[in-house]
């Protein structure tokens, strides 16, 4: 997978509002594939992978929600001890720095999805490849 699409959405700070969002994406057939939230300087932030990128940014839009796209490396790997550690340990070896990383699963063949957001993305997906080949 190497690269994939992230969305970043400011939610409401309140009860029930991350609920809507996904929901809203739910009706339209997006899933979710990994995601974080947090609250930052009062405001909710949520990122995440989805399966469709277009809808989902259909869905934010209908949504009028407030959202940034970026590209982040994302590696499949077992859903095992130790596997975000070696990913970490080998971006760590090669000097790029983990700026924030979260994880979810790839819903077919429920492999974690591991997904970091990194200062070198290039360099960061082709090792995150190598590892990945390793393992299969």
């Amino acid at each position: 997978m190497a690269k994939a699409k992230e969305f970043t959405v400011t939610i409401e700070d309140k009860p029930g509002a991350l609920g809507k969002c996904f929901l809203a994406m739910a009706e339209r057939g997006v899933n979710i594939l990994a995601f974080q939230s947090y609250v930052e300087e009062g405001e909710s932030l949520a990122r995440f992978l989805a399966d469709d990128t277009a809808s989902a940014k259909a869905v934010l839009g209908s949504l009028h929600m407030i959202f940034e796209e970026s590209e982040v490396a994302v590696v499949r790997l077992a859903h095992r001890p130790g596997e975000l550690g070696r990913a970490a340990s080998r971006l760590g070896e090669k000097q790029i720095n983990i700026d924030y990383t979260y994880c979810g699963l790839e819903p077919v063949s429920m492999q974690g999805l591991l997904v970091f957001g990194v200062d070198n993305l290039t360099k960061a997906a082709t090792l995150l490849d190598e590892l990945a080949a390793e393992v299969a």
